[in-house]
C-alpha cells in the first residue's frame, strides 16, 4: 500500500488566492516552555486558504454548509486524469474522451502542480466542462488550483457543479501524482454553519501483486 500527501502545508509564506494578505494563515505561539509546562499555539486561516472543500453555500444564498456533507463522497475511489498539456482552460472537448462514470470522483492534473507561486493564469476548468461533468453524473471533482475557475463573473462552473450536488476539492498538490485508480480521503473540518473547509487530502494506492492469499 501507498500512501501519498496531496494536501499543500499551511505556512505563512505559502501560496494564497491572488497573493491576498488576508489570506494568508497566521500561526501565533499563546504559550510556550518558557512561559508555562505547555507548549500551545493558535491559527487563523480562511477557510479557502490551501487544500480545502467548497459547500454550496459559497456560490449559492442559503446553500448546503460543509458540515452537512456526506462524507461518502470524499471517502471514496477515485481517478487522477493527467491534463498537463492544457495551456488555458479545460473545456467539455477536453473531456469527451475521458472514460467517466456515474459516481466518479476525478481529480485533474494540470500544469498548476509544479507552480511553486500562485499563478495568474493557472488552469481552470470552463463552464462548458463543468456542464458536461454534470451530465454524467459524477460525485466529486478536484483540481490543483485553489480555484475551480477564474475569472467567471457569475460562478458558473462553481453553481453548475453544485447544483447537480458535485463535491469540489480545490487546492490539491499532484505534482508527483501518476494518472490512474486511487483511493481518496479528503474529509473536510467538521465546522458548522461554515461554507467550506480546509481538507487534509492523501491518496491511497493499493499494490495487489504483493498481497498474499
Amino acid at each position: 500500500m501507498e500512501i501519498y500527501d496531496i494536501s499543500m502545508m499551511i505556512h505563512q509564506e505559502m501560496p494564497v488566492y491572488k497573493n491576498k494578505e488576508e489570506k494568508r494563515p497566521v500561526l501565533k505561539t499563546m504559550q510556550d516552555f518558557a512561559t508555562g509546562h505547555v507548549f500551545e499555539s493558535r491559527i487563523q486561516m480562511d477557510m479557502h486558504t490551501g487544500t480545502h472543500v467548497d459547500a454550496p453555500l459559497h456560490m449559492i444564498e442559503n446553500g448546503n454548509t460543509i458540515d452537512t456533507l456526506d462524507l461518502r463522497k470524499v471517502v471514496t475511489p477515485c481517478k487522477v486524469i493527467d491534463l498537463t498539456a492544457i495551456k488555458e482552460k479545460i473545456t467539455k472537448e477536453d473531456l469527451q474522451s475521458i472514460n467517466l462514470q456515474k459516481n466518479d470522483f476525478v481529480l485533474f492534473k494540470t500544469k498548476n502542480s509544479y507552480d511553486d507561486q500562485f499563478n495568474q493564469e493557472f488552469v481552470y476548468l470552463d463552464r462548458s466542462g463543468a456542464q458536461y461533468l454534470t451530465t454524467k453524473g459524477i460525485k466529486g471533482v478536484g483540481i490543483d488550483a485553489l480555484g475551480i475557475e477564474r475569472s467567471q463573473p457569475g460562478h458558473e462552473t462553481h453553481i453548475s457543479l453544485m447544483e447537480a450536488g458535485i463535491v469540489i476539492l480545490e487546492g490539491l498538490r499532484l505534482k508527483d501524482i501518476d494518472e490512474g485508480e486511487y483511493f481518496l480521503y479528503a474529509a473536510p473540518l467538521f465546522i458548522k454553519g461554515a461554507e467550506a473547509a480546509p481538507t487534509r487530502a492523501i491518496l491511497v494506492k493499493m499494490n495487489y501483486e504483493n498481497v498474499k492469499v
